[in-house]
């Protein structure tokens, strides 16, 4: 599919937290495109509202190029609100821009190739800024085999960006979004490439607000996101001396994922550090549970945040994005946030988040979703990431 309008650029955001599908997405689109015709209209929602009821007035309102997508989350935020159980539908369109799409299907066994398949959608792409956003099946596993498919086609001169779907933190199955005026596909195991190009800059954002803790750790042994070694050491038990426990804190599965998510590892990059929150322990071969590559070599650290510091790399994300516009006003921002952000922030704490974000963004329209993980290659990073939030701004 493939839209380039000739009226005058906009973007809009629409948040409806009414209980059935139909009225939920006719009130957020209705918001969000305000009459217009979008180029392309994101679709983000909790999992129970994933039924073709819930595109009906948006399939209404589109044209007959409106690219429409999104998938199912752990957390919707726009138009001034967080929600959990919501629709937010994110739209732009007007002058200057060309969105393609191309859907992967069946990812996981390929999930390397479904990636590349994807970002073949940026073939024949000839506007003047670039980005390829990505939005995929959070349960898929090793997600960053994706992220490497769509780099090995997109290159290192055209930014990813994206997201992962949840269903709520369930974790049973999540679903993806991809159509336009005469159908939308409700999907599963799915990696979406969205083609975007544009006349005006387009600018990337990421902070996580975490720092490092402790001498730096090699990883000299790690397989498939289980980091099996540390300095030649079982990482397991690098771990639990570094925190000051013993075996025991294993006994109870749940306390055990409480404590590792409070001290995700992060990873040393050019670009500043990625992070790889620790789901679970494995005590027979003694290694740390990731749900992302941790390569074999990388420098590693126990991390640490408090409450200010997430809340201040919030702002600082959407005010990165804003200035890789190197000037040009902002049109609307659109945000992919770690679903682990909110467990640690809380409810509350999430709501101080969206404050942060719209003072620093001082009336730009935003809208995106919480993820089961966070993509953002623009300067050197793999472009895996959890805990972090990812901007991007149009212009």
């Amino acid at each position: 599919m493939s839209h380039v309008s000739s009226s005058e650029r906009w973007f809009g955001t629409g948040h409806s937290t009414l209980t059935d599908p139909a009225a939920a997405g006719a009130e957020a689109a209705t918001a969000a495109l305000a009459g217009r015709v979008p180029a392309i209209a994101f679709v983000f929602c909790s999992v129970g509202y994933h039924v073709p009821e819930l595109f009906g007035a948006l399939r209404e309102q589109a044209g007959a190029d409106t690219v429409i997508v999104g998938c199912t989350t752990s957390g919707q935020l726009g138009g001034g609100r967080v929600s959990r159980d919501s629709v937010v539908v994110t739209a732009w369109g007007g002058d200057g821009f060309t969105v393609r799409t191309t859907v992967a299907r069946s990812a996981p066994g390929r999930l390397r190739e479904a990636g590349a398949e994807a970002a073949s959608s940026l073939a024949g792409l000839a506007d003047e800024h670039r980005a390829l956003l990505l939005i995929g099946d959070g349960l898929t596993g090793t997600t960053h085999e994706i992220v490497r498919g769509a780099f090995s086609v997109a290159g290192a001169a055209v930014p990813l960006i994206g997201g992962w779907s949840g269903d709520d933190l369930r974790y049973v199955r999540t679903y993806q979004f991809h159509g336009g005026r005469d159908g939308v596909e409700i999907l599963s195991g799915a990696v979406i490439g969205i083609a975007l190009g544009s006349d005006r800059p387009l600018g990337v954002g990421m902070a996580h607000g975490w720092h490092k803790t402790g001498d730096a750790l090699v990883v000299t042994s790690s397989r498939d996101g289980h980091v099996l070694e540390f300095d030649g050491e079982p990482a397991l038990d690098v771990f639990l001396r570094r925190l000051g426990v013993d075996e025991s804190a294993l006994d109870d599965p749940a306390g055990f994922r409480e404590l590792a998510f409070h001290h995700p590892l992060g990873l040393s990059r050019r670009s500043g550090d990625d992070i790889r929150v620790i789901h679970d322990g494995d005590r027979v071969e003694r290694s740390l549970i990731c749900l992302a590559d941790v390569p074999l070599g990388a420098l590693a650290w126990l991390m640490a945040g408090d409450h200010e510091s997430l809340l201040d790399s919030a702002g600082e994300a959407a005010g990165q994005a804003v200035e890789a516009l190197g000037g040009a006003p902002a049109l609307g921002v659109l945000v992919f946030d770690c679903a682990a952000r909110w467990l640690k922030l809380g409810a509350a704490g999430v709501q101080e988040e969206n404050v942060e974000i719209g003072k620093r963004l001082d009336g730009v329209p935003y809208g995106g979703f919480y993820t089961n993980g966070e993509i953002a290659r623009f300067r050197g990073a793999l472009g895996m990431h959890h805990f972090t939030l990812v901007t991007l701004a149009l212009g």
